[in-house]
């Protein structure tokens, strides 16, 4: 008899000959998901299997006052709790309406779906390791309850669905004799009768004789968060939720909290003093050192804007002196949940997309097809310089022909949450560098994902550094840029010739050649989870805050590299089936531009269009010489020369 699925990289070994186990990844069992209400019926599809597999779905009104609404598989839909109330479930026919294989539906609840307000939902899906949904009836007498999370819980949150009780949480970071209550502002409480003075384990949690969590005759719902138990990614070992806690400092640089991975949602709560529930998503705005979008669930209350948390590469710090989040010395209790996707794409439509458009002279949404962490945007017929921003630094953005700082231009550029949308980012009004009227763009949309691309930043300490990042394999191509300085970009290839740290690279702003600087250290090659930098202030000043783009070869997705010019044709073979749809090629070995290419200005023939990072000028119509092939792309150096020099040396960026 085959031995079954148990624990960790267990789970995939298929020991004695039976099925193998499907492996689990966060993007299949949470979802934050923005909308906007209609004030009628709509679907939520978020790719979250509610039906099939069960879960919670959370969701909170931003733009107004209204109440949180619980509906959970085991209770059913149209049956409402309110994390900011102590009130019984109530049935609601139009609210949630219906679990779904890929989402949820709801009616025209006013809370849930009034026309043109926003909306954020959460949506759990039970999984070993992640979460479970328990519903039971009150005995009244010191007892267990079985759950299914395959791991002993970090978090309970209890709530009688047919009385009018307190939300008691119980949190691993406190004794098994004090609780908190989800609606309250209130610290711990100690209460021996709450979860019996005992700590759940990987099979049972106990209750005591409390009538909040247990009178008899009273029906409840429990939902379970695991703690750091695996059972997630190929291997089976990868965490996606931590309930852990910090103690305050009560300064700006704030306690550092390492999870091991970058968090995509957080929830909050001072223990051991007052202090509202704080919910923050990176969906709604979790950025680097820029105020948050952030919610209370024990507060009807608007989403609000400020800067509480930074997230890392390996977890996040608390950026405030606010006493919801930093007083010094109280210890406050957080979940975590791990930013996805997990998986590695197989497609380059799931994670880049283009858009080629005229400009509104209104608040517009650039598009993608994919929920986006990255953009670059050029004015087709303009001299503006081209923009390259990400969800991480929030509205600030850089020029990549200029050594400006980072700059944030209110909603003319980016809006005011340019990037609080399910697919693209939202372009401000006027300013002819994104929307302006009868112009023409075209855009180019990144998701960060393994082996694909990812977004980093960091602060230098002028000497030598090693950065975190979350791509899973050595980057290839890495983009440099400081954020508060005025600096070149700076562009590692790991395909040129090393021999300091941080060498051999190329300026993303500039014709200039592969060039020679840092330390005089000995080069460190980038790995899987780190890059590793020199002293040079382009990338690693002491006062310098950066941020870093990083690019790898993804088969069928991305191909990062390096060819020898021919003087005549030839083609690269990017081992990408459907062809490249965009191109970025630079001479590494002497002076010349960064020339970009894509499908959706042409890339047919090889006249069409191309326009280069390192200038400001307008694109350049008839000149291209880059057409997409089946398996990359092709070259003519008859038509331009300077993308095929006899024995140069270039490297490109190629993404299907």
């Amino acid at each position: 008899m085959p031995l079954q699925a148990t624990s960790g990289a267990a789970s995939y070994d298929a020991f004695g000959g039976g099925a193998a186990v499907v492996p689990a990844y966060i993007e299949e069992v949470f979802a934050t998901w923005l909308y906007t209400g209609n004030g009628s019926t709509q679907t939520i599809t978020n790719g979250i299997d509610l039906s099939g597999k069960g879960g919670l779905v959370w969701i909170k009104g931003r733009s107004g006052a209204t109440d949180h609404a619980l509906y959970d598989t085991a209770r059913g839909a149209t049956f409402d709790l309110v994390s900011n109330s102590a009130a019984a479930q109530t049935t609601q026919a139009t609210g949630l309406t219906a679990f779904g294989s890929t989402g949820f539906s709801i009616g025209a609840l006013a809370k849930l779906n009034t026309n043109t307000a926003t909306y954020v939902s959460w949506t759990f899906r039970e999984q070993p390791k992640f979460f479970d949904v328990v519903t039971y009836t009150g005995t009244g007498a010191n007892r267990t309850i079985a759950h299914n999370l395959g791991s002993v819980p970090g978090c309970i949150i209890v709530k009688s669905s047919s009385a009018g009780d307190d939300w008691n949480v119980y949190h691993r970071s406190l004794a098994n004799t004090q609780y908190l209550n989800l609606g309250s502002t209130a610290q711990a409480t100690t209460g021996a009768t709450k979860w019996n003075s005992t700590t759940p384990t990987s099979t049972v949690f106990s209750l005591g004789t409390d009538g909040g969590v247990n009178r008899n005759g009273t029906t409840y719902v429990a939902y379970l968060f695991a703690h750091d138990a695996g059972g997630f990614g190929l291997t089976g070992t990868d965490n996606v939720v931590s309930c852990g806690s910090y103690t305050g400092n009560g300064s700006a640089t704030g306690p550092v909290i390492s999870l091991g991975y970058e968090p995509q949602w957080l929830m909050v709560k001072n223990s051991t003093g007052t202090g509202d529930w704080q919910i923050i998503d990176n969906m709604r705005g979790m950025p680097v050192a820029i105020a948050d979008s952030t919610l209370q669930a024990n507060s009807s209350s608007a989403e609000t804007s400020v800067e509480y948390v930074s997230p890392t590469s390996t977890g996040f710090q608390i950026t405030s002196t606010s006493t919801q989040v930093n007083t010094n010395a109280s210890i406050y209790i957080y979940i975590a949940i791990r930013r996805g996707p997990m998986k590695v794409p197989t497609t380059g439509t799931s994670v880049f997309g283009l858009n080629a458009r005229t400009g509104t002279d209104a608040n517009a949404t650039v598009t993608g097809g994919q929920t986006d962490d990255a953009v670059l945007i050029k004015n087709r017929g303009s001299t503006d310089a081209s923009l390259f921003s990400a969800r991480l630094i929030g509205t600030e953005y850089n020029a990549t022909s200029s050594t400006a700082a980072s700059a944030s231009a209110g909603v003319t550029i980016l809006q005011a949450n340019p990037w609080d949308v399910m697919d693209g980012v939202k372009v401000g009004t006027t300013s002819t560098i994104t929307n302006a009227s009868a112009n023409t763009y075209i855009n180019y949309l990144f998701k960060r994902a393994p082996s694909f691309m990812d977004v980093v930043c960091y602060s230098g300490n002028g000497t030598t550094l090693a950065v975190n990042h979350n791509l899973t394999v050595a980057p290839e191509l890495i983009i440099v840029r400081s954020r508060n300085r005025v600096q070149e970009w700076r562009v590692l290839s790991t395909a040129l010739s090393q021999t300091s740290r941080f060498n051999g690279s190329l300026v993303f702003s500039s014709t200039s050649l592969a060039v020679f600087f840092g330390d005089g250290t000995n080069y460190i090659a980038p790995t899987s989870s780190v890059f590793t930098l020199g002293g040079s202030g382009d990338v690693n000043a002491g006062t310098g805050t950066y941020i870093a783009y990083l690019f790898a070869t993804c088969p069928g997705v991305s191909k990062v590299g390096t060819y020898t010019g021919n003087g005549t044709t030839q083609t690269i073979n990017c081992a990408i089936t459907a062809g490249a749809r965009f191109v970025l090629i630079k001479r590494a070995d002497a002076a010349g531009d960064w020339y970009v290419y894509d499908t959706a200005r042409g890339m047919t023939a090889m006249t069409d269009p191309y326009w280069l990072t390192n200038s400001t000028a307008a694109e350049v119509a008839t000149l291209g010489s880059v057409t997409t092939v089946a398996t990359g792309f092709a070259l003519n150096s008859t038509i331009l020369a300077a993308i095929n020099v006899s024995a140069a040396t270039y490297v490109f960026l190629a993404i299907a």
